[in-house]
């Protein structure tokens, strides 16, 4: 038995596509304000927000651009055959985006006191890759 082998049968890993431009913008060091205009689709983006809102103590901004980046997330999983359940693995760097959303998703929620939510949004990290949290 392999490490990794999907012994209940259920769907296979979905992998989103790579968004190279998105990804050239950012490590180019472009604002990511100017990214998300550009490409709104884009949960790396909305992550990239999310992360820097929280990092300048703005939680209730984080809270809301990880929540628009994780929507965009379900709408790319969606259309990339995920059902609403299985693996969304963290080491498929195009699945980061939308993983990185759920993370801050989930920091903001609990920084609020959104129990339920963060609550919900553990249950999710550990559907779409058990070991998000040691990655």
């Amino acid at each position: 038995m392999a490490i990794g082998e999907n012994l209940l049968d259920g769907p296979p890993p979905t992998l989103l596509p790579a968004d190279p431009t998105v990804e050239a913008e950012l490590e180019a060091g472009a604002d990511p304000d100017s990214v998300v205009r550009a490409h709104p689709e884009s949960s790396l983006a909305w992550a990239v927000l999310a992360d820097r809102a929280w990092s300048d103590g703005r939680v209730v901004e984080s809270y809301a651009f990880s929540r628009v980046g994780y929507h965009r997330g379900l709408d790319s999983l969606r259309r990339n055959g995920w059902k609403g359940h299985g693996s969304v693995p963290w080491n498929h760097g195009p699945n980061q985006g939308f993983l990185r959303c759920l993370i801050a998703l989930g920091r903001s929620a609990d920084a609020i006191g959104e129990q339920y939510e963060v609550e919900r949004i553990d249950a999710l990290l550990d559907d779409c890759d058990p070991t998000i949290r040691s990655a």
